[in-house]
């Protein structure tokens, strides 16, 4: 699957797309594939304040539970609260209908501390090796 070039990607395989000071997050498509079997989230609530670095929910397969970073700081406006019932969701399409939060930035510039598409394609690239 093709990584959206449009996105940065956090070195702990969230994803932050970015329209003025709105970003939605998500996990990418390798970090579904190490999943699995992906049995539960938990997800902040809308109004919650999420830390960049920070954890803001967890995801359970069948075979772990791990934590949820965000790649940014700011206030939750939205949560998929359709992915509770329907997480094949996030193996079919991680990067469009598979997305988890939706935050309103208060440090805009973190934005520019994450990965770009290429530098995130040679993280996973490294650990495969």
């Amino acid at each position: 699957m093709a990584r959206p070039q449009d996105l940065k990607y956090s070195p702990t395989h969230e994803w932050l797309r970015l329209e003025g000071d709105m970003g939605t997050v998500g996990i990418t498509d390798f970090a579904v594939q190490e999943f699995s079997d992906l049995v539960f989230v938990d997800l902040p609530a809308v109004g919650d304040a999420v830390t960049k670095d920070s954890r803001f929910g967890e995801i359970e397969s069948t075979k772990t539970v791990s934590d949820l970073i965000s790649p940014v700081s700011g206030t939750v406006v939205e949560v998929n609260s359709g992915l509770a019932d329907h997480l094949e969701v996030l193996s079919q399409s991680p990067f469009d209908r598979g997305w988890l939060i939706k935050v309103r930035l208060s440090k805009p510039s973190e934005a520019a501390q994450l990965l770009s598409a290429a530098d995130y394609q040679a993280q996973v690239d490294a650990a495969d090796h």
